[in-house]
C-alpha cells in the first residue's frame, strides 16, 4: 500500500498516513458532517408535532430551526481559526462530544424553553466540530483527488440533507404523533458515540509544538458576533404573525455599523502585524468569493424549499409526516450520484456545472408550485417526488464543484478558517431564507385563513413561501454567470 504525504503548515510538521487510513479519517469526517446537516434539515417535518406537544408559537418553531443555525454560524469562525492553529483532532471530539449532550438534552426536553436552549448550545457544538471536518478534507488531499473528496462530501451533505425529513417522519410515525419528534434527538445519540470512537480511533493528530502564541482576536470575535447577531435577529423573530414587533428591523442598522467596525479592526490589527479572525485577503481571490457568495445564495433556497415543502404536504395535503419526508428521498438518491460525478468533472468541466444544476433547479422550483396550485391532493406528494428526482440531479452539480472551485487557489494550512467563513455564509443564507420563506407561509395563513385556514390558504402559502426559494436560487444564478465570465476573461 503506498503512502500519501501530507503536507501541514509549518507549525505541524509533516505527517504521514497509508491511503487506507486516510479513507477512513475521511469517512469519519464526512459522517459527522452529515450528522449535523441532518439536525438541520430533520428537524423540520416534526414542528407540526413540537407545536402539539408543546402549544408553541410560530415564533418557537422559528428559533427551533433557525436558533440552531444562529448558534452554528456564531461559533464556526473562531473555531476554524482554533483548529488552524491548534489541533483540529481534539475539536472535533469536543464538538462532537457537546453535540451528543445536547442532542440528549434536546430529547428529554419538558417544554419548549428547554428545547431552545437544548438547539441552541447544539448549534455551537456543530459550529466547532464542522470547520474542522472541512480542514481536515482540506489537508488530506490535494489535486484531482481533492475534488474527488469534495465530490463525495457534497453527495454526503446532499443524502442527509434530503433524507433529514424523512428520518423525521418515521421517528414521528414509530413514536406517535406526540412524542415522536424526540426520536429525532434520541438517534444522534448512539450515532454521536459511535462516531466519537472512531474519531478517537482514526483521526489523525495534527497538533505538535509551536512557538505561536495563540491568537484568536478577542475585539474582533466581539465586534463579528454583534455584526451576525443584530443582522439575523429581525430575521429570526419574522413569522407572519399579527404580533411580530416592526422595531426589531432597526435592529439592521446597528449591524451594519458593526459590519463597518469588524472590518476597520481586522484591517488595523492585521497592520498592527497580528492575525485576524478573518483575513479579508481570503476574498480577494476572486474563485474564494464567487464560490462563498454563491454557495451562501444557494443554502439560503435548499433548506427553505425543503421546510415549505414539507409543511405543505403535512398542513395542506393532509398526509402523514413520513409519507411528506418521502417526497425528498428522490432529490436524495440523484443529487448523491451527480455530486459524485461533478467531483470528478469539475476539473475538466469547471463552472459550467454549476451554472447547469442552478438552471435545473430554478425549473424545478417552479414546477414545484406549479404542482401545489394545480394538482389534485391526492397525487401531488407523486408528482412533487418525481419533481424531486429532477431538482437533485440539478442540486448535486452545485454543492461539490462550488467548494471544490472556491477552496481552489486557498493554501490547505488556511482550509479550516476558509472553509469556516464559507460555511458560515451557508448558515446565515440557511437562517434568512428559511426565516423569510416561513414569514411568507405563516402570513398568508393568518392573513387568508385567520384562525380556521382551509387546503386552499395552504396552496397560497406554499406558493408565496417559496417565491424567496425562488430569488435565492436566480441570485446564486446570476453569481455562477458572473463568476464563468470572470474565469473566461482571464483566460483569454
Amino acid at each position: 500500500m503506498s503512502t500519501a504525504p501530507l503536507e501541514e503548515p509549518p507549525r505541524t510538521g509533516e505527517i504521514q498516513l497509508t491511503e487506507r487510513h486516510r479513507w477512513r479519517a475521511y469517512w469519519v469526517c464526512v459522517g459527522v458532517a452529515a450528522l449535523t446537516i441532518l439536525d438541520l434539515s430533520k428537524v423540520n417535518v416534526a414542528l407540526p408535532s413540537i407545536e402539539k406537544a408543546f402549544g408553541a408559537g410560530s415564533t418557537e418553531l422559528q428559533l427551533v430551526v433557525s436558533g440552531y443555525v444562529l448558534a452554528f454560524g456564531l461559533t464556526l469562525v473562531p473555531m476554524g481559526r482554533l483548529g488552524d492553529q491548534r489541533s483540529r483532532r481534539a475539536l472535533f471530539i469536543i464538538g462532537l462530544s457537546l453535540f451528543t449532550v445536547t442532542s440528549l438534552a434536546c430529547a428529554l426536553a419538558q417544554d419548549v424553553t428547554v428545547l431552545l436552549v437544548a438547539r441552541l448550545i447544539q448549534g455551537v457544538a456543530a459550529g466547532i466540530q464542522m470547520p474542522q471536518v472541512l480542514g481536515l478534507i482540506q489537508q488530506l488531499f490535494r489535486g484531482a483527488e481533492r475534488g474527488k473528496a469534495f465530490g463525495l462530501f457534497g453527495a454526503s451533505i446532499g443524502i442527509a440533507t434530503a433524507f433529514g425529513p424523512t428520518l423525521g417522519g418515521l421517528a414521528i410515525a414509530i413514536g406517535g404523533p406526540t412524542d415522536g419528534w424526540r426520536g429525532i434527538f434520541w438517534m444522534n445519540v448512539p450515532l454521536a458515540l459511535f462516531a466519537i470512537a472512531a474519531a478517537i480511533w482514526l483521526l489523525p493528530a495534527t497538533r505538535t509544538k509551536s512557538r505561536r502564541k495563540l491568537s484568536l482576536d478577542p475585539v474582533g470575535i466581539l465586534f463579528f458576533g454583534l455584526a451576525i447577531l443584530s443582522l439575523l435577529w429581525p430575521f429570526l423573530f419574522t413569522t407572519g404573525s399579527p404580533s411580530d414587533d416592526p422595531n426589531r428591523w432597526w435592529l439592521l442598522v446597528p449591524s451594519v455599523l458593526f459590519i463597518g467596525a469588524f472590518i476597520a479592526w481586522e484591517r488595523a490589527y492585521e497592520t498592527r502585524g497580528y492575525q485576524p479572525l478573518v483575513p479579508l485577503d481570503l476574498f480577494s481571490v476572486s474563485s474564494y468569493r464567487n464560490g462563498t457568495a454563491l454557495a451562501s445564495a444557494y443554502f439560503a433556497a435548499l433548506p427553505a424549499l425543503f421546510l415549505l415543502t414539507t409543511l405543505f404536504l403535512q398542513t395542506g395535503a393532509g398526509i402523514e409526516p413520513v409519507f411528506a419526508g418521502m417526497v425528498t428521498i428522490g432529490f436524495a438518491l440523484t443529487s448523491a450520484l451527480t455530486s459524485w460525478l461533478g467531483g470528478l468533472w469539475v476539473n475538466r468541466i469547471g463552472r459550467p456545472l454549476v451554472v447547469w444544476g442552478l438552471g435545473v433547479m430554478l425549473a424545478a422550483t417552479a414546477a414545484l408550485v406549479a404542482a401545489a396550485l394545480f394538482v389534485p391532493a391526492e397525487r401531488v406528494a407523486w408528482v412533487m417526488a418525481g419533481i424531486m428526482i429532477a431538482a437533485g440531479a440539478g442540486g448535486g452539480l452545485v454543492v461539490s464543484p462550488n467548494q471544490t472551485l472556491a477552496l481552489a487557489d486557498i493554501p490547505p494550512d488556511r482550509g479550516g478558517l476558509a472553509g469556516s467563513v464559507g460555511q458560515l455564509g451557508q448558515r446565515i443564507g440557511t437562517a434568512i431564507g428559511s426565516a423569510i420563506a416561513l414569514a411568507f407561509f405563516y402570513a398568508t395563513i393568518y392573513n387568508e385563513g385567520g384562525s380556521a385556514p382551509t387546503s386552499v390558504v395552504y396552496h397560497d402559502a406554499y406558493a408565496i413561501g417559496m417565491v424567496t426559494v425562488g430569488v435565492a436560487l436566480a441570485l446564486a444564478f446570476v453569481v455562477s454567470l458572473a463568476d464563468l465570465t470572470s474565469r473566461a476573461k482571464r483566460a483569454v
